[in-house]
């Protein structure tokens, strides 16, 4: 590609980017209609504020959870006062526990003959003698769970495993007193310990009738554990998705807002009036040239105020510039800016700061123009720069 034309492109490109607005400009709808379809996103209006996309909350059914087909029997729960309880920290006496022995026997004779109301009379009273035995509180919740109170049963359980935490018996009162109040899984655990620690045909019986109910309320669970988690798990990415969308768009309003305060400053307005980004291209930052800006640049496309005089002082090729022909009017001929940016004598000059304070010298006032003729540094530069404006090749 022309090295020209590619420095032509380089500084409509930059232009775009500091004034996206020019993208609205009929005569460029072939351009914006290829940067569409490269990018979903372009900029409207300048002054337009980037808002963040606007999602819709998704709605979500609510979780209803389904019924659970159980199987067994289960009883109300006993609503009785608390039944007696010894103090298991107190020292028993031997007579104390000879006596609870004899009041255990007599308890025992009760539940063989079915009198469980007297069973519970004698239990409780070789309890009382001896709260120190775990087999005595145990023995008490056998006749509980005879009677349907799973509750009582359960305490006289609990004493008993606090005393001796590997009472089978124990284990064994209070998982079929949960069956019976239908809580299978701790009815469960309690009887595959019990099971564990003395296995009997009577635990295995119940475990029969408690198990199925057990792992049909572990996979309802497990299934309503997920399609929560799923829920909760979309809607954690909408919520990442909303926060970097919001991000995103912060991040294109500061940037429009940075744009938009460029172009605004001398000079960044892009040609004509002023190179696109604010400088001119190939390193002239700032609005002007390497060594320091001229002050007002070429505002409006020429030399402020034209020379004085209908010409330049000393003679210059052509007789110099006429009144008025550069103010507002942009350089003579519709001059290239590129005829400067690409001669390397007068890059070179640029590069000198003599000659950089002697031009800001005469742009400050071109009548100073006179006293920079006889440096041979400054003459040949601008006598170069007025043969470019002139159209010189």
């Amino acid at each position: 590609m022309d090295a020209a034309k590619l420095e032509q492109l380089k500084q409509f490109v930059n232009k775009c980017e500091s004034d996206p607005s020019i993208l609205n400009d009929p005569s460029l709808s072939f351009f914006r209609n290829y940067i569409e379809r490269q990018k979903p996103y372009v900029v409207e209006e300048s002054d337009e504020e980037v808002e963040p996309p606007q999602e819709e909350e998704e709605e979500e059914d609510e979780i209803i959870e389904s019924d659970i087909e159980l199987e067994g029997e289960t009883v109300e729960p006993d609503n009785d006062p608390p039944q007696k309880m010894g103090d298991s920290s107190v020292e028993v006496s031997d007579e104390n526990r000879d006596a609870s022995q004899e009041a255990k026997a007599k308890g025992m004779e009760a539940i063989a003959n079915g009198n469980l109301e007297e069973a519970i009379e004698y239990l409780t009273e070789a309890i009382l003698l001896n709260p120190t035995s775990a087999i005595m509180y145990a023995t008490r919740a056998t006749v509980y769970i005879k009677m349907k109170k799973p509750n009582a049963a359960i305490r006289d359980a609990d004493a008993a495993l606090q005393i001796n935490p590997d009472s089978a018996k124990g284990y064994k009162s209070r998982g079929m007193a949960r069956s019976m109040l239908g809580q299978w899984e701790e009815a469960a655990k309690d009887l595959h310990v019990a099971s564990k620690l003395d296995y009997d045909e009577e635990i295995s019986c119940v475990l029969k009738k408690v198990e199925p109910n057990a792992h049909k309320i572990e996979e309802h669970r497990r299934k309503y554990d997920k399609l929560r988690k799923e829920r909760e798990d979309r809607k954690s990415e909408r919520e990442r998705q909303r926060r970097r969308a919001e991000a995103k768009a912060a991040y294109e309003k500061a940037k429009k807002q940075e744009q938009a305060s460029s172009s605004e400053r001398p000079g960044a307005g892009g040609f004509p009036g002023g190179f696109p980004g604010g400088g001119m291209p190939g390193g002239f930052p700032g609005g002007g040239f390497p060594g320091g800006s001229m002050p007002g640049g070429f505002p409006g496309g020429g030399m402020p105020g034209g020379f004085p005089g209908g010409g330049m002082p000393g003679g210059f090729p052509g007789g110099g510039m006429p009144r008025g022909a550069a103010p507002g009017g942009g350089m003579p001929g519709g001059m290239d800016y590129t005829k400067i940016l690409n001669d390397p004598e007068l890059m070179a000059a640029f590069q000198d700061p003599e000659v950089m304070e002697a031009l800001q010298d005469v742009m400050k006032n071109p009548g100073n123009l006179a006293k920079h003729q006889a440096n041979p540094k400054v003459a040949p530069v601008i006598t170069k720069m007025m043969n470019k404006f002139g159209g010189a090749k």
